[in-house]
C-alpha cells in the first residue's frame, strides 16, 4: 500500500497494518492491549507498535491512559479536522508574515524608482480552504466591527465561520442577507443563533455579491472560478469606503430579521416591489427567479400572488400594473 504524508515532516497515513488496526480498533470500541490485538490481528508486536504510532500520530487513536496501553478510536472527521487546521493556521501566519515583509520593503521602492509606487493592493485567493484559512486569520485580527453583505446559500458556510467566532468577543456584527433566507429552515436557524449571541440581522431583496468589511479596512469580495469559492482581498480605502456606504445605505431600507417565523410576511411589499420592477423590464420567471435568489417554483407563486392582487389576466399586464403601482411614475 502506498503512503503520502499530508505535509512534509508529518507521518503517512497508512501503512501495511495501520488501515487493519485503526478497523479493530473501531470494531472493538478501544485497543485494550496491543499484544492481544497483535495476536488477534496475526501480526508481530514490533508492527502493531509501529502501526499504532503512525495512527496516533495522524490523530485517528488516542491514548486514553498515561502507561499508554489503552488507545480509542477517533472520528476521521475530527481528526482531519484538527490536522487541517494547523497547516491552516501555519499557512496564514507565513502569508502575514510575507504581507509584513513586503509593507516594509516597499517604503525603499520610492527610492529605486525615483516616483512614487504602491504595492497591489488585491489579492485573489481561490478554494474552500485558502478562503476559510484567511476569513479565520481576518477575525482572529479584528478589533471592532464586521459588516457582512451575504447574496446566496453558497458562501452562508464560509461566511458563518468567519463571523460565528467574533461575537464572543464582543465585536460589533450586523449582517445583510437576501430575503430568501426567511424561507429557508437551516438558514433560520443559523440565524437565530447569530442573533442570540449578538449580531444584527437584516434582509433585502436583492444583493449582487458577498462581501465583508473588517474594521472597515479590510474589504473581502467573494465569486465563483470554475465552480471553487474565491476571494479578493483588497486593502484601499477608497473601496473599503465605497462598501461602507453601500452598507449603510442598504441597512437604512432593509427588514429586520427578528425571529425564525417562516416565509415573507414581514417583506411581502418590499419583495413584491422587487419583482414587480423585474416583470416591468420584461425578464422570465427563471431570471427573476434567479436575481432575487430564490427557486423558480417559489418565484412563480409570488407572481401568481401579485397577479390576482393587481386582477391582472396575463403576465405582460401584471407588469404593466405592477410598474405604475410600484414604480415611481410608473416608469
Amino acid at each position: 500500500m502506498t503512503t503520502i504524508p499530508l505535509y512534509p515532516g508529518m507521518a503517512p497515513v497508512g501503512g501495511d497494518h495501520a488501515t487493519d488496526v485503526y478497523r479493530y480498533a473501531a470494531r472493538k470500541g478501544a485497543i485494550e492491549a496491543l499484544e492481544v490485538a497483535a495476536v488477534d490481528l496475526g501480526i508481530g508486536l514490533h508492527e502493531m507498535h509501529e502501526a499504532v504510532a503512525h495512527l496516533v500520530e495522524n490523530r485517528l487513536l488516542m491514548m486514553e491512559d498515561r502507561a499508554g496501553r489503552r488507545f480509542v478510536p477517533v472520528d476521521p472527521e475530527v481528526a482531519a479536522a484538527s490536522l487541517v487546521s494547523s497547516v491552516e493556521r501555519e499557512i496564514y501566519q507565513r502569508r502575514e508574515l510575507i504581507d509584513q515583509i513586503r509593507e516594509r520593503i516597499s517604503v525603499f521602492r520610492q527610492d529605486y524608482t525615483g516616483r512614487t509606487s504602491a504595492p497591489s493592493a488585491i489579492e485573489y485567493l481561490v478554494g474552500s480552504m485558502e478562503v476559510r484559512g484567511f476569513l479565520k486569520t481576518a477575525g482572529d485580527s479584528c478589533r471592532d466591527e464586521v459588516l457582512v453583505l451575504q447574496s446566496s446559500l453558497t458562501d452562508a458556510d464560509e461566511l458563518s465561520q468567519a463571523y460565528s467566532p467574533l461575537l464572543g468577543r464582543g465585536i460589533t456584527v450586523r449582517i445583510i442577507c437576501q430575503h430568501r433566507n426567511r424561507a429557508d429552515l437551516a438558514t433560520r436557524m443559523r440565524m437565530k443563533k447569530l442573533i442570540d449571541a449578538g449580531a444584527a440581522v437584516c434582509t433585502v431583496s436583492h444583493i449582487p455579491r458577498s462581501a465583508v468589511v473588517f474594521d472597515r479596512s479590510l474589504v473581502v469580495l467573494f465569486g465563483l472560478s470554475d465552480g471553487e469559492t474565491n476571494v479578493a482581498r483588497v486593502h484601499n480605502h477608497g473601496v473599503a469606503q465605497f462598501l461602507l456606504d453601500l452598507f449603510n445605505h442598504l441597512w437604512e431600507t432593509a427588514t429586520p430579521l427578528e425571529g425564525i417565523e417562516a416565509g415573507y410576511a414581514d417583506v411581502a411589499d418590499d419583495l413584491q416591489q422587487a419583482i414587480a420592477a423585474l416583470m416591468a423590464k420584461g425578464y422570465t420567471d427563471e431570471v427573476v427567479a434567479r436575481k432575487l435568489g430564490m427557486s423558480v417554483r417559489s418565484c412563480r407563486r409570488h407572481i401568481a400572488t401579485l397577479m390576482r392582487d393587481l386582477d391582472a389576466t396575463s403576465r405582460f399586464q401584471a407588469g404593466v400594473q405592477a410598474a405604475r403601482k410600484f414604480l415611481p411614475n410608473g416608469a
